[in-house]
């Protein structure tokens, strides 16, 4: 396998996942790839609607010409089995959401770890986290909690409808940040009780999943939220958090850093922020 990339031949890229119809990663990647004349061709690749497991889509893509893939829910933790990790920090995590196909192993990165943190600075600079709630534990909230340990974050609540996922991501979180105080709780409504940070990790709110994970009267008193979810920006977990009075941190943040930094992976090409930035608000899915 050798999945090299010549820019005058163009960049073939994709995503896997389930529900996707409406991510934007596809016109990212097309935008980043005309910043910089080349012709980025990135599938959407939704393994039931293809007849196949993920793993089949995964083994399609490896042996195809693809230089890499974007993973997203639900797979991120189970691609991190079929892939090389060489940052232990990712390892320690286990979800992968960029892979590069070169050489005879894959290899796996997180770029939801590093884009949560752009999009807490962005809108929070430096300040604190305080004590954070962090309700679903999955691929991305694995990758969010990592960064919130990263951001110096002291204490943090995790709540899945699966508890044997948070006790998973408490055991690995230990490891990583033995400073951090870390409990589980069973509902989101009194773990809400005092904290600072709200941050919804679960696929509800997203187009098909609509709803909220916390209601509006157990957000007061907290100072931030933030969604995983970016389609829609404006979830309902988040307009009740403005509404509440809180700071918000949209979805569509951390799916611009986590973006940009995959295209590092991708292709290590310069790329303008800021007009970047604008086309994607600013240009259908035509591009």
């Amino acid at each position: 396998m050798n999945n090299t990339i010549d820019p005058a031949k163009g960049l073939q890229l994709g995503l896997i996942g389930d529900n996707i119809a409406r991510s934007r990663s596809p016109l990212l990647h097309r935008l980043a790839g005309r910043q910089n004349g080349i012709d980025v061709r990135y599938d959407r690749l939704v393994p039931v609607d293809l007849g196949l497991d993920f793993e089949a889509v995964f083994e399609r893509c490896k042996r195809e010409a693809y230089r890499g893939i974007n993973v997203t829910y639900p797979y991120k933790e189970r691609v991190a089995g079929l892939v090389r990790i060489d940052n232990p920090l990712v390892k320690a995590m286990g979800a992968v959401n960029t892979v590069i196909f070169e050489g005879e192993t894959p290899r796996g990165y997180n770029t939801d770890y590093s884009g949560f943190m752009e999009a807490y600075k962005l809108v929070r600079g430096s300040a604190p986290t305080g004590t954070v709630l962090m309700i679903g534990t999955g691929g991305v909230g694995r990758a969010v909690a990592f960064g919130l340990a990263a951001l110096g974050t002291r204490e943090l609540r995790l709540v899945d409808r699966d508890p044997s996922k948070a006790e998973a991501l408490a055991q690995a979180l230990e490891a990583a940040a033995p400073d951090m105080k870390i409990t589980i709780w069973l509902e989101a409504e009194k773990a809400a009780g005092g904290a600072t940070g709200l941050i919804n990790c679960t696929p509800v709110g997203m187009v098909g999943y609509e709803g909220t994970p916390l209601a509006r009267p157990f957000m007061t008193g907290a100072e931030w939220a933030f969604d995983a979810v970016y389609t829609p920006t404006d979830t309902q977990f988040l307009t009740d958090a403005a509404e509440a009075g809180l700071s918000v941190i949209s979805g569509w943040e951390l799916f611009f850093y986590q973006g940009i930094h995959a295209w590092k992976h991708f292709l290590d090409l310069p790329l303008d922020e800021a007009a970047l930035r604008s086309d994607l608000l600013n240009t259908g899915d035509t591009v």
